[in-house]
């Protein structure tokens, strides 16, 4: 785990109530870019004392590594503080959530189940690529650590998953797309949710970097084809985060070493290597194909 600063990033952050008054006063016909760049600080904003707080009784100090035990709650008490955030942001604009993607009816569950066997169904086909061409091997005997926490991860995945779906492709998407072209949108909004994975890990998430941008771009594309709901991008994402983290959590792949690391992923992450942006075309490919369906 890399040393993280994001809880003591700035002081500066905690703005006083006053101000935070008037910030949420101008948002109503505020450019687009104001809009989102209020939602971020009043967020973040919001969430450094409680962030604090929960440092202070994990008995974590910034010179320290986060370990996961650590960064899990403080990753929770942020991503709770979202959609509350959003709520009041969308009732200031009056911009309902339906807007932003989040449709609460049954097709949004059907996609949201079929964009979570696509998620599993890539990563899948991409790791039995590598496993024929010989460069890992699937480590049988931790089969068994798998069970215990197929559901707790998948209630994780859902989570963290559904709140990244919502900011990133739902209420950034959507604010920036008023402002301009949908490409623009796309591209700003999916570098916005690359850059960001920057807040928890540093080293390892640099390699990344292209690979979470190409990510966000095809979950972009999920949202279109699924006629504007984030309900199969939401499914993407929590496959692949499903997926991913049994894989490690249960240490079911061991990599043999006869391909470099940037074929494989750097540092073990697949987004940091062909093989995971393989992963992504192929997902992209299928939605293209598939569109019609939707």
């Amino acid at each position: 785990m890399q040393e993280v600063h994001f809880v003591f990033l700035t002081t500066s952050l905690s703005l006083p109530e006053p101000s935070v008054n008037f910030l949420l006063s101008s948002l109503k016909d505020a450019p687009v870019f104001f809009v989102v760049m209020a939602f971020f600080i009043i967020w973040v904003g919001s969430w450094l004392p409680i962030a604090a707080l929960t440092a202070f009784a994990l008995k974590w100090q910034p010179s320290q590594l986060l370990q996961p035990e650590q960064k899990l709650p403080l990753l929770v008490s942020l991503y709770l503080l979202a959609p509350l955030v959003l709520w009041g942001i969308s009732w200031i604009t009056n911009i309902p959530f339906s807007d932003y993607g989040f449709i609460g009816n049954i097709s949004t569950v059907y996609s949201l189940v079929l964009g979570l066997a696509l998620g599993i169904l890539s990563l899948t086909l991409v790791f039995s690529w590598q496993l024929w061409l010989g460069w890992c091997s699937f480590q049988w005997s931790n089969i068994k650590l798998v069970r215990p926490i197929l559901l707790p991860v998948l209630l994780v995945a859902l989570f963290v998953g559904g709140i990244e779906e919502l900011i990133f492709r739902g209420f950034v998407f959507t604010e920036l797309e008023k402002g301009g072209s949908v490409w623009v949108a796309a591209l700003i909004s999916s570098s916005i949710f690359a850059l960001l994975h920057l807040v928890w890990e540093q080293r390892e998430t640099i390699p990344q970097l292209p690979g979470l941008w190409f990510m966000g771009m095809v979950l972009v594309l999920a949202r279109f084809v699924d006629g504007g709901s984030i309900g199969l991008a939401w499914g993407l994402h929590t496959g692949w985060i499903w997926a991913i983290a049994t894989i490690d959590t249960a240490a079911l792949i061991d990599y043999t070493g006869n391909v470099s690391d940037w074929v494989t992923g750097k540092n073990k992450k697949p987004l940091a290597g062909v093989a995971g942006i393989v992963c992504l075309l192929l997902t992209g490919g299928i939605l293209w194909l598939c569109s019609s369906y939707f």
